[in-house]
């Protein structure tokens, strides 16, 4: 069976720690963590965590991989009990680790992680991947150009039109748009863009429900009241929203934001809501599902998701970062393989 990836994410973050605990908590049976081996033996001993890593494939066999079987189709990956398997990127030693310091060299390597793991996705070499939290800033040091995630593997991918959603299990959350400013993201709001994220979001969806009902937020405050607070609402949204009716999805909207997650949750009426910028969606979710939350990334032609927290440079490698929301990701990845 093709492995679950898991990249380890920022060393001086709570990710890799996350992944260590979390694998002597429960296994993490048939995964593959794509990191730098050096720093998950190091902070294997820093934890007291009794594990033992296993080198499956190294960076330079990156080339290879694209055309030729990888180690664990030959039988390389281990099964027994308390052996991590580990693609090692080789760009870090235990003298590089610095648990909670932002580090232009280990946001290096996180970015590093990802473009191996996306790869091998690509190439079928992995069956989809679950990423750990980079740091932006520390990657930035490196790559100016780097805005997320997100942005890093579509690019990887070739593809243009995604999507992030964020989902507990009952409710998904999708965005028109995410990093940028909030000017920008008022920008972003055109009906092609709106119609893109509702459609995405609908067949995703349907692979789980058979019609998923999709509530569409306005971009103003009561959804523009009719042009009194903007027009956007109504040149753009409402444009939008009757195409998708028309193609057959269950959409309605624009709906006022500070009522349309009482609607979802309390109310069970809808499945998902479509969100025009990041904190419109992100807020609300975070505080229903702070810990249980998991990203997932729509438009891709490989399967990614993640855990919906950042890198807690606070609590780094002290064993306090909660350890669950790893299988959550894990879950809803394998919940989008077997459905392919």
């Amino acid at each position: 069976m093709t492995p679950m990836a898991i990249t380890m994410g920022d060393s001086s973050g709570v990710g890799p720690e996350i992944v260590l605990r979390r694998f002597v908590e429960v296994g993490l049976s048939n995964c593959v963590v794509y990191g730098d081996a050096a720093i998950l033996r190091h902070g294997a001993s820093l934890l007291g965590l009794d594990l033992t890593i296993n080198v499956v494939g190294e960076a330079d066999q990156q080339v290879l991989r694209r055309d030729t079987p990888h180690d664990w189709r030959l039988g390389g990956l281990s099964s027994e009990s308390g052996v991590m398997n580990v693609v090692d990127a080789g760009r870090l030693r235990a003298e590089n680790h610095r648990p909670g310091v932002l580090d232009g060299a280990s946001g290096a390597a996180a970015k590093r992680y990802v473009e191996m793991a996306t790869l091998d996705a690509l190439a079928g070499l992995n069956a989809g991947f679950v990423t750990m939290p980079m740091n932006k800033e520390a990657t930035q040091l490196s790559d100016p150009t780097f805005v997320g995630h997100t942005e890093f593997i579509a690019q990887l991918c070739g593809v243009s039109g995604v999507t992030m959603m964020l989902t507990n299990g009952p409710l998904a959350v999708t965005h028109v748009s995410t990093h940028c400013s909030l000017s920008e993201a008022i920008r972003r709001v055109r009906a092609d863009r709106v119609l893109q994220v509702v459609e995405l979001t609908n067949t995703t969806l349907s692979r789980f429900i058979e019609r998923p009902r999709i509530a569409v937020c306005g971009l103003n405050p009561h959804a523009g009241e009719h042009g009194l607070f903007g027009n956007e609402d109504i040149d753009h949204i409402v444009p939008a929203i009757a195409k998708a009716v028309d193609a057959g999805i269950d959409a309605s909207g624009p709906h006022p934001a500070d009522t349309v997650f009482y609607q979802a949750v309390h109310r069970n009426r809808y499945d998902a809501i479509v969100c025009m910028y990041h904190d419109q969606g992100h807020g609300p979710m975070k505080l229903l599902a702070f810990d249980t939350g998991v990203n997932v990334t729509l438009g891709l032609p490989i399967i990614r998701t993640s855990v919906d927290h950042g890198t807690a440079f606070d609590i780094a490698w002290k064993g306090e970062a909660f350890t669950d929301s790893l299988d959550h990701a894990l879950a809803y990845a394998w919940k989008l393989a077997g459905s392919n």
